[in-house]
């Protein structure tokens, strides 16, 4: 196996960068894939009628599990910005390992206190994603590879709840065993795919040049870095909060939704209309590869979050006025939602230090963000419980969307206001220095 390592490293170091790119792309999509199917197939059942403590049982799973995500992201902040290269496996084989056991236990314990292994389940996967970009950031083709990466989780949140949808529609699974065994059926993938992730080769010279070179950080590195752009950081975040407790609305209540819109038992539809969302995402953001300015690239990238929050809007006015169907209503809901998303995941925070050649690396900066985004995300959900009981997840996400087009568009403008003029000022102060 050794030797099959040496080989694969070897011969993607000399090809040919498409190829590299190809490869890179294929090993972090699946591995990120298959992390889904540990985390989401839950979401497509129902469990109809069952409340304690006065909440609905499904709110009470969503909550636990998306608890312990936050968690971890909060975690990460410290974790994956200081993690060294040589630590990564030990860190994937006991995340992964951790989060199937507790899909394991879920239903052998009676509900409602199986609810904390949902909670077990979600600690150890907010991890995965600092540790999967932690071999693609600082390249030259970061963007593309990202661009995977991050369709991944749009594509894949269809394609397990399908088949999720399957075991329980078709094969009559139990709800409870339903989460382990489409874990399961991913579990051969997501060994192989985790190897060949672990092939890919550190980033090069030129890539370095162009893209300043990536380091562990530590607590003053962090501040350092929060410091140098923390107003607008604070502002970003403010709008992540809301594109993460939206997108969470909208993936974990799908099957409420698609109820609502007479869709209940169809288990193509998760599937079917995440396809065209993922690859528009992947045409999207995959293109600004070909951007060589750090600073024009991030401008764009605002934009490109800008465009998405205008769709969530725009599509929720269209349906409520009876001009479009529920169907498309939802690809143009998701359309836009992942391109306010999907940014911060992978070419904001990218260019952002590359324009201004900050010391420190990505993992930071999106583990600062994703940890504050998931606690809105808890929150968002109690609100909905106690104070909106009544009101179907179908007019929730519609009333939603309004007020984030609204508070997003003020944010963006603010965001490329505050970098436009910091990237000014360091500009003067370069060309003052060089005198």
């Amino acid at each position: 196996m050794k030797i099959i390592s040496e080989k694969i490293q070897n011969w993607l170091q000399l090809s040919h960068p498409a190829i590299f790119a190809i490869y890179a792309m294929i090993s972090a999509f699946t591995v990120y894939s298959c992390m889904y199917a540990l985390r989401k197939p839950f979401a497509v059942a129902i469990f109809d009628c069952m409340s304690f403590f006065g909440v609905d049982y499904k709110i009470l799973l969503i909550t636990a599990q998306v608890v312990g995500y936050a968690l971890s992201k909060f975690l990460g902040i410290k974790i994956i910005s200081e993690i060294k290269p040589n630590e990564r496996l030990k860190y994937f084989i006991v995340l992964f390992l951790i989060s199937i056991l507790s899909l394991l236990f879920f239903p052998m314990v009676e509900a409602p206190w199986n609810i904390i292994f949902l909670f077990t389940n979600g600690l150890p996967l907010g991890l995965i994603w600092g540790l999967v970009f932690s071999f693609l950031e600082g390249r030259r083709s970061t963007e593309l590879l990202a661009a995977g990466l991050s369709v991944s989780f749009i594509f894949s949140s269809g394609l397990v709840k399908s088949v999720g949808a399957f075991l329980l529609y078709n094969l009559n699974v139990s709800e409870f065993w339903m989460p382990f065994l489409t874990g399961l059926i991913f579990l051969p993938l997501l060994m192989l795919s985790t190897w060949m992730l672990f092939q890919i080769p550190a980033p090069t010279k030129e890539d370095i040049e162009k893209r300043t070179k990536r380091e562990p950080m530590d607590s003053k590195a962090r501040k350092n870095l929060f410091k140098q752009f923390s107003f607008g950081l604070v502002v970003l975040i403010i709008l992540y909060i809301l594109l993460t407790t939206f997108r969470d609305l909208r993936d974990n209540f799908s099957a409420e939704i698609w109820d609502s819109l007479g869709m209940r038992g169809n288990s193509e539809i998760f599937f079917l209309t995440e396809l065209p969302i993922s690859l528009i995402l992947l045409m999207t953001t995959g293109m600004i590869i070909f951007i060589k300015s750090n600073y024009h690239a991030f401008v764009v990238s605002n934009l490109i979050i800008l465009t998405g929050i205008v769709l969530i809007g725009l599509g929720g006015f269209l349906f409520s006025q009876r001009f479009i169907s529920g169907s498309l209503w939802m690809i143009l809901l998701g359309t836009g939602l992942y391109m306010g998303y999907v940014p911060f995941n992978n070419m904001l925070f990218e260019r952002l230090i590359a324009t201004f050649r900050s010391f420190g690396n990505v993992g930071f900066l999106i583990y600062l963000a994703d940890s504050f985004g998931y606690l809105g995300s808890v929150m968002i959900m109690l609100v909905k419980n106690f104070f909106n009981p009544m009101v179907s997840w179908l007019v929730f996400v519609i009333d939603t969307s309004y007020i984030l087009t609204i508070v997003g568009f003020i944010i963006i403008i603010m965001s490329i206001t505050y970098f436009t003029n910091k990237y000014k000022q360091e500009r003067i102060k370069n060309q003052a220095d060089s005198i």
